[in-house]
């Protein structure tokens, strides 16, 4: 058929008859992998185009620091601190209206992210620790500190485990110093509250609120705050009671919020557990980038724990389709932990906070799960009676979003 062509001429003849098939620059650039370290010092490992979503949201940060400056400016540096209606008030003697347009604007602007600079000092206001920490000596943590060094108890042996496995190759979290700064405050904690004492994903959580309020004590009150106040009860005890709880709330926020993807995970028989517990344990720390999980803490600190499920159920909502199309539990859990990994956008994740289908109002979360603390020997089989009594709460208590 080629006559005296030479094996070379044939190739050659055969490789002009291929069209050349070159991946477009999206596509090089998705596969061009790229390491570097975000705000927090976390060394990341992104493509191009998530390179060129962090600047572009940095930029929008730095925007967002000129509004902040400009309202601290204009109403004095403390506007955000604002009277809470007392019970049995009406809202129009209990507020002002300059107060509540400060309190939308303030809504507004957290949801959009709280520039870092300001971070500590907003979230320490806002959160309640502030006032927490005025309940006490000035020296309580000082002291708490000296009397706790060198005591031996199971949480201190579980604290010295995990020191060195949180946030492994952290310039400063991995070093000495950020693990002695780390076990002073989760060892203080311990003591502080016997019936939490130490619980795996604490260290995670208290590690990043080293890193954004820069000094152990205000990290120390920001975690008491966050265990004692914002997040249900018991989600840290040695039966996990609480966390038990906010598995069984969100599968069947899931279910009534996404149905579709509800039926073909029970089809499945993927338990949401697999996913959500370290989700809800270690406050997305372990699973989202660490400046989209501070965007999310922005709002629990200022709106409770409700945000936790919103979040939850927006990453499943996210990946609609695709979820839907698998066919193995694997698959599954594979799809969630590259999106969490790679969500470097709060805003893709955030914006569907706010949206109709996905509300789920906080007084209806809360007064849910706080059911559970009158019954102290919840297990995850519980009683659907109460399930239903559960999510009926959940419906009558709404408010404005």
């Amino acid at each position: 058929m080629y006559g005296t062509q030479s094996k070379r001429d044939i190739a050659f003849e055969l490789q002009s008859q291929i069209p050349i098939l070159r991946p477009s620059i999206h596509a090089r650039r998705a596969h061009l992998v790229v390491k570097f370290q975000d705000l927090y010092g976390f060394t990341v490992e992104g493509n191009v185009d998530d390179v060129n979503v962090l600047n572009e949201l940095r930029e929008k940060v730095r925007q967002q620091g000129r509004i902040w400056w400009a309202l601290e400016a204009s109403k004095g540096a403390n506007w955000y601190l604002l009277p809470s209606i007392s019970e049995g008030q009406s809202l129009k003697a209990s507020l002002k209206l300059s107060a509540l347009a400060n309190a939308v604007t303030l809504k507004r602007l957290i949801r959009k992210g709280i520039p870092p600079v300001l971070r500590p000092k907003v979230w320490f206001s806002l959160s309640g620790a502030a006032k927490k920490k005025s309940t006490v000596p000035e020296s309580y943590y000082n002291d708490l500190t000296k009397a706790v060094e060198g005591k031996v108890t199971p949480a201190t042996r579980q604290i010295d485990h995990d020191l060195p496995r949180t946030f492994p190759g952290h310039p400063w979290l991995d070093t000495p110093e950020g693990h002695a700064a780390l076990r002073r405050v989760l060892v203080g904690y311990s003591f502080r509250d016997s019936d939490v004492g130490y619980c795996q994903g604490l260290n995670y959580v208290a590690a990043l609120l080293l890193l954004v309020m820069k000094t152990e004590e205000d990290a120390f009150w920001m975690l008491a705050v966050l265990l004692e106040n914002v997040l249900v009860h018991d989600c840290y005890t040695n039966n996990l009671s609480g966390c038990h709880v906010e598995q069984r709330v969100f599968k069947d926020l899931l279910s009534k919020k996404c149905p579709r993807i509800a039926t073909h995970m029970e089809a499945l028989d993927f338990d949401v557990s697999l996913v959500a517990t370290e989700w809800f344990l270690c406050l997305f720390s372990k699973s989202l980038p660490s400046e989209t999980t501070l965007r999310v803490w922005d709002v629990l600190f200022y709106e409770g724990a409700k945000v936790l499920f919103h979040v939850a159920m927006a990453i499943f909502k996210m990946r609609e389709e695709e979820l839907l199309l698998t066919y193995h539990v694997g698959d599954v859990i594979n799809i969630l932990q590259r999106t969490t990994h790679h969500l470097f956008d709060p805003e893709e994740l955030l914006t569907r906070y706010g949206r109709g289908n996905m509300k789920v109002h906080a007084s209806g979360i809360l007064s849910a799960c706080s059911l559970h603390s009158s019954c102290r020997h919840w297990s995850t089989n519980w009683n659907e009676q109460l399930l239903f009594s559960f999510l009926g709460k959940l419906e009558q208590n709404s408010r404005l979003n």
